[in-house]
């Protein structure tokens, strides 16, 4: 979004605070790091057509100005540093997502039966934004992935149906994936909390081949994926994160069930389901990593001053 919206602060009563922030959208946030939630949205940018039609040029393709200052020096660092970088803007490339940003989630879904021409309109400039950049972007970096967020899933399914997946999104996918393995990148990452089981075989054919996270609460099962998918789908996560809070057994029993197969089989890269809980110790998480070191034939990381 270029230009971005000024930042506000609303109001901040010690605990929470509220703000209006450069995405144009209303929110309620904890004040202190020390507390973690995801935050509150209380009002997005757009409500009305008119309000979309206004906001539409803030992401016209071909602003020079979406590139940062020094960007070829940037480039040349990365390039001499040999990091793996992906292609990801702020929440994007998204479809789903990117219109969930903008009108927020309740709307979204019933905009996909009573306003599908704001949807189609949404998501088409996303993909005209994403297939202007890419190239520049490819050319320029040491490119190794696309980045997709979407989180269009819940505990038990898609947030809408396969049909409206393959009308509103799949062309559009396959226009971006296209392009992006046309210039040499074929690592097509989807990020989506819920359970992605009606979702996977679609996303396969729309050219995204990497899915993460794989929540265990929600239903996905990377050795039953893996099975079913071969090496088609690279997959990242399914460490039960609930596992942290129940001591090494536990930790260690969720990791051996996994691992060792789906490292054998390749194309698997293993994390914890999402983000580590806040009230998971330090001492449970190290040995979690050093399970996995373990695994890999590699030394464990010591405890700090031990």
């Amino acid at each position: 979004m270029r230009p971005r919206y000024e930042q506000q602060l609303v109001s901040d009563d010690g605990r929470f605070i509220t703000q209006w922030t450069e995405f144009g959208v209303l929110e309620r946030v904890f004040k202190s790091s020390d507390e973690m939630s995801m935050p509150e949205h209380i009002e997005y940018p757009v409500k009305t057509r008119e309000d979309w039609n206004a906001l539409k040029p803030r992401f016209a393709p071909g602003d020079e100005g979406r590139f940062p200052a020094g960007w070829s020096e940037r480039c040349a660092r990365w390039r001499a540093d040999g990091p793996v970088l992906v292609f990801q803007t702020r929440r994007a490339p998204s479809l789903f997502g990117f219109v969930r940003e903008l009108i927020g989630p309740e709307r979204t879904l019933y905009a996909f039966y009573d306003e599908p021409e704001l949807v189609h309109d949404i998501m088409e400039t996303q993909t005209e934004l994403v297939l202007s950049l890419l190239p520049r972007v490819i050319k320029d970096a040491p490119l190794s992935g696309v980045f997709f967020w979407e989180d269009m899933c819940y505990r038990s399914g898609p947030l809408i149906s396969p049909a409206m997946f393959r009308r509103f999104m799949l062309p559009r996918y396959k226009r971006i994936t296209e392009r992006a393995r046309s210039l040499g990148v074929d690592i097509i990452f989807v990020d989506s909390d819920g359970n992605l089981n009606q979702l996977i075989p679609l996303w396969l054919e729309s050219g995204i081949n990497f899915v993460w996270p794989l929540e265990v609460a929600a239903g996905n099962d990377a050795v039953e994926l893996r099975k079913k998918y071969g090496k088609d789908l690279i997959l990242g996560g399914n460490l039960d994160k609930r596992a942290l809070l129940k001591g090494r057994d536990a930790i260690r029993q969720e990791v051996m069930s996994k691992v060792p197969y789906l490292l054998e089989q390749g194309g698997y890269f293993p994390s914890i389901d999402h983000f580590v809980p806040p009230d998971a110790t330090f001492e449970a998480y190290l040995y979690f990593i050093n399970t996995l070191r373990e695994i890999g034939g590699l030394k464990p990381i010591p405890k700090p001053g031990s």
